[in-house]
């Protein structure tokens, strides 16, 4: 049922990473990966919050494997975030690509732990 749950929740995850990304990047023309951007720090948010929550007890196993490791860990994504930030180096846009990895890094970190605080 463990393995059931999770992978419902990353099913679900990877399609709202794909269509918000898809929606974001639509609507910003710029080249930050906005996108990308937006989905990590708010689906560093939702992990906070959903941790807080499992730790204090107040969800179950199953609703913290369904949301919290299925849907985030398929939401979130650091491999498009990693090879976002070589396109910004390869293509020359280093002070781009240094903003992109310190605020995505440092604002879903002050993101989860906020959802913490929760």
């Amino acid at each position: 049922m463990t393995s059931l749950l999770i992978g419902l929740g990353g099913a679900i995850g990877a399609l709202c990473r794909y269509y918000l990304g898809l929606l974001v990047t639509r609507k910003a023309s710029t080249p930050f990966p906005l996108g990308t951007w937006v989905i990590n720090v708010t689906g560093s948010l939702l992990l906070g919050i959903l941790f807080n929550l499992h730790n204090k007890g107040m969800i179950a196993d199953s609703l913290f494997w369904l949301v919290g490791i299925g849907f985030c860990g398929a939401y979130t994504t650091f491999s498009t975030f990693g090879n976002e930030a070589v396109q910004l180096l390869v293509a020359n846009k280093m002070k781009l690509a240094v903003i992109y990895v310190l605020t995505s890094v440092i604002v879903s970190c002050i993101a989860g732990c906020i959802g913490f605080l929760f």
